[in-house]
């Protein structure tokens, strides 16, 4: 067990490696980091609760510095836009300005990944997608991070009607593309 796990490890960084490898041939196209894209990946993806640079800092697991001087760049690049939260005037919240969307749409990382597993199974994908998704979840809990995870997988989801969702965490009324978004507070069914 202890060589699979192993392996596990080393393929897992060796896909991370191409990935970012990826990454960067991508984003000096843009002038950009893969940070930078990882940053406005999940921007594109974060739910209200988690759009702060706080979140993105946790989600990346990286220093609020680090991130402070990507959003700097992002922000000054015109891909991010900020604004101050309505309820609590202390809080700064992120999100893709149209400029952001737009590179996010013609920078597409995703298709390379897709060609690469098409020969794969869905069988085999939906089996390696849990092994990977419980992997991390241990991670997260041995180190004590929080799981982010997308709202339509949370304990805290409860479906009111067909097209009416409520956070039961924030007692909060989401829209059904909300469901879909990647939220910090997220806790795993």
């Amino acid at each position: 067990m202890r060589k699979n796990a192993f392996t596990l490890l080393e393929l897992t960084e060796r896909l991370g490696n191409v990935i970012r490898a990826e990454m960067r041939r991508v984003g000096s196209t843009y002038r950009l980091h893969p940070v930078h894209l990882q940053a406005l990946s999940y921007l594109k993806q974060a739910n209200r609760y988690s759009n702060t640079p706080q979140a993105l800092t946790e989600y990346l697991g990286l220093t609020k510095g680090t991130v402070s001087q990507s959003l700097l760049l992002l922000y000054r690049k015109g891909l991010v836009a900020r604004y101050v939260d309505e309820a609590d005037k202390r809080v700064v919240r992120l999100k893709l300005s149209a400029a952001g969307k737009r590179l996010m749409k013609d920078a597409q990382l995703a298709p390379v990944w897709q060609t690469a597993a098409a020969n794969v199974s869905p069988a085999r994908v939906k089996t390696t997608v849990l092994v990977l998704l419980e992997t991390l979840r241990n991670l997260q809990a041995m180190q004590n991070e929080r799981p982010f995870g997308v709202c339509n997988t949370c304990v805290h989801l409860q479906r009111e009607s067909a097209r009416i969702y409520n956070c039961g965490l924030t007692n909060d009324r989401l829209a059904v593309p909300e469901t879909r978004q990647i939220c910090r507070l997220h806790t795993p069914q």
